[in-house]
């Protein structure tokens, strides 16, 4: 039995943020949130769990381990799905380090992880990667770069861009400027490509 696409998109985006976790706390991401187990030993009455442990799969009452694995990864969604480290739309999951990097490093960080640098492809996604933008009040690169065409974009993959949002009278950059970023208003603009964005990766 091999574990979903959706549980493997989790785990990958878990060991992405892994940078925040330590014992259980977010490092200097977002609060911590409150929450207790849905299933097995709810007899701790700390105000406080601990995001679960990914390790200890034998020997308890779910099963086998790939059950196991599945149960505290869907754990771990919910827990990073309240404290708003992970949000989603159209199916991807869309996080952040909370780290900057230029455009070739952010598609590093994103490929390392297991993901790609964000690209938006309707306003819902684009919205998932504004409230990253918004939080840390910063510029992020997206997936989206110029094409052979100056001033056309598309995405990194080739295929032409089906939603767009620029701000007005963008792009702008006569070719110049080859890479785009999302301002904090949620709209484009295109930019050079050696500026240091924050990393927000889509799964």
């Amino acid at each position: 039995m091999m574990l979903s696409p959706q549980l493997h998109k989790i785990l990958a985006v878990a060991f992405f943020l892994l940078p925040f976790c330590a014992q259980g706390k977010l490092a200097g991401f977002l609060p911590s949130f409150p929450f207790k187990p849905l299933f097995g030993d709810r007899s701790n009455s700390a105000d406080e769990q601990e995001i679960p442990d990914l390790t200890a799969l034998a020997g308890n009452e779910h099963g086998d381990p790939i059950h196991q694995l599945e149960y505290r990864i869907s754990r771990l969604e919910g827990v990073l799905r309240l404290n708003k480290m992970i949000t989603e739309s159209g199916g991807k999951i869309f996080a952040t380090n909370g780290k900057k990097a230029d455009f070739d490093g952010t598609m590093e960080k994103c490929k390392e992880a297991g993901g790609s640098i964000a690209a938006p492809r309707s306003p819902g996604e684009n919205d998932a990667i504004l409230y990253f933008v918004k939080y840390f009040n910063t510029y992020a690169y997206l997936g989206i770069k110029q094409s052979l065409i100056p001033g056309r974009f598309q995405l990194l993959n080739g295929a032409q861009l089906s939603y767009t949002n620029w701000y007005s009278n963008e792009p702008s950059g006569k070719g110049e400027e080859e890479c785009v970023e999302m301002y904090t208003d949620g709209t484009w603009n295109d930019k050079k490509c050696n500026k240091n964005h924050l990393i927000v990766c889509q799964f």
